[in-house]
């Protein structure tokens, strides 16, 4: 049986934008199992205070909940990596695939995966990248984040394909997830 996770930030005892994880988590359901819906909140109960990583591992139920203090990864440089054959629609707990490009990593501190000569993601987050004032995001990413669909709703992301080979025309580039909501990063590809 597939099982699949949700992170959720966690600060001082508040669950952020749990509609986003609910739609997503209600959506994987649906897909593979066909369950009713279900809404994650009855089921926390977060440390009061501090920064959290909320981690919901599901199935066809919620499997398990566990929180960790939340400290961010140091992130400067990317590599871009290839690969026309990941594919990560549904936030899979088996993230062999992903954690196999990511070794691939050399001495950069991030990936950014290229699928058919396009942007997508990196190992961990969305990616948005800025380019004369506008915030563009890639049409096709592998995972459909919560925060990137936030920030589309907003209407402060566009997407767009976003071709490999046109790296160098961007001033920035932001992640986003649920965990680090929108960081701005100087564009630094090794």
């Amino acid at each position: 049986m597939k099982r699949f996770f949700e992170t959720i930030r966690i600060v001082n005892g508040k669950a952020l934008h749990l509609e986003y994880h609910n739609k997503r988590l209600n959506a994987t359901m649906q897909c593979y199992f066909s369950t009713k819906t279900l809404d994650i909140a009855p089921h926390l109960n977060p440390p009061p205070k501090g920064l959290y990583r909320c981690k919901i591992i599901y199935s066809d139920h919620i499997e398990s909940i566990e929180y960790f203090p939340y400290t961010p990864r140091s992130i400067h440089s990317f590599k871009l990596i290839s690969s026309d054959s990941i594919e990560y629609r549904y936030k899979y707990l088996d993230r062999s695939a992903l954690d196999a490009l990511f070794a691939k990593r050399g001495k950069a501190d991030e990936i950014i995966i290229v699928q058919n000569g396009l942007l997508t993601d990196t190992s961990i987050a969305n990616i948005a990248l800025l380019y004369k004032g506008t915030w563009l995001t890639p049409t096709k990413p592998l995972l459909l984040g919560t925060t990137r669909e936030r920030l589309l709703e907003q209407k402060r992301l566009k997407v767009a394909e976003i071709e490999a080979k046109d790296i160098t025309k961007f001033e920035k580039i932001a992640i986003m997830n649920a965990m680090i909501d929108f960081c701005i990063k100087d564009l630094y590809v090794v």
